[in-house]
């Protein structure tokens, strides 16, 4: 049929080279991005990010069905955030480190790189610390007669005890895989191909407790609040390691590595584009 013959159905991912040039395009955009639709995108960034880590806590609280299966069902429902970023469309710091390889081209500048990591840094703050607060006032958290808010607290108080060492490492294992992801959904061509394409990387770094920024931001306050005050001291003591490694992870292992592969020999071949 004359219809059927005019509809363009993508079953192919792009490849690697093309996804490559894809993520440069758009670093580019997002490092040019006007400052207040930065902002408020990362604001957003930071709720979706917090949703997701509300949803794990609800799922994983009270589960009879063993480690590997309650992690595993917690880390799917954890996906819904990256998936409320891809789709929905905002602006994560964790997923931003691919902005490296527009910098790496130079394409971007390191002023603009800094300028959208800083900005999207602290909307993401902002939108994850004001969900947590939300949340505590909503006291959503006490359903299961409190048993939903022992659970934050506990993944606060986790969190917090972790060593700069171990919280670094986290950070750089975490990141890897959500630029991965991140990555993997410029290689679809569909809605349903980026959130398959977010599962399995991200339900990875949180069933095996992998550290992400922008989730503690929202994880260790909201279980701090069950408690008492946040106690700021704590909180920084991880989010500072954390953000190191999480830039370490995305920006260099994952966007630099690929430049490496597919960015720069275009580059040496066609050194006029």
């Amino acid at each position: 049929m004359a219809g059927d013959q005019n509809t363009n159905f993508h079953f192919d991912s792009y490849a690697p080279k093309e996804i490559a040039a894809r993520v440069e395009t758009v670093g580019v955009a997002k490092a040019t991005m006007p400052l207040h639709v930065l902002f408020t995108l990362a604001i957003l960034a930071g709720a979706f990010i917090a949703f997701g880590a509300m949803y794990y806590t609800v799922v994983i609280t009270g589960s009879t069905l063993g480690l590997g299966p309650t992690k595993m069902l917690g880390s799917l429902a954890f996906s819904l955030g990256l998936v409320l970023v891809i789709v929905g469309g905002a602006e994560l710091f964790t997923g931003n480190m691919l902005i490296v390889m527009a910098w790496a081209d130079g394409k971007v500048s390191l002023t603009a790189l800094l300028r959208n990591w800083g900005v999207v840094f602290l909307g993401n703050l902002v939108g994850a610390m004001l969900t947590a607060g939300a949340v505590h006032m909503a006291g959503s958290l006490e359903m299961g007669d409190g048993a939903v808010a022992e659970t934050a607290r506990r993944i606060a108080d986790g969190k917090v005890a972790l060593s700069w060492a171990e919280s670094f490492t986290r950070g750089v294992l975490c990141n890897a895989l959500v630029c991965l992801a991140v990555w993997l959904c410029f290689a679809a061509h569909t809605v349903t191909g980026k959130i398959a394409a977010i599962l399995l990387p991200v339900s990875a770094f949180v069933a095996m407790g992998f550290e992400h920024s922008v989730a503690n931001m929202y994880l260790i306050p909201v279980g701090m609040l069950q408690a008492g005050p946040i106690d700021g001291a704590a909180f920084l003591n991880n989010l500072i390691p954390v953000t190191l490694g999480n830039i370490v992870g995305g920006g260099a292992f994952v966007a630099l590595s690929y430049y490496v592969c597919y960015i720069a020999p275009a580059r040496k071949a066609n050194p006029k584009n």
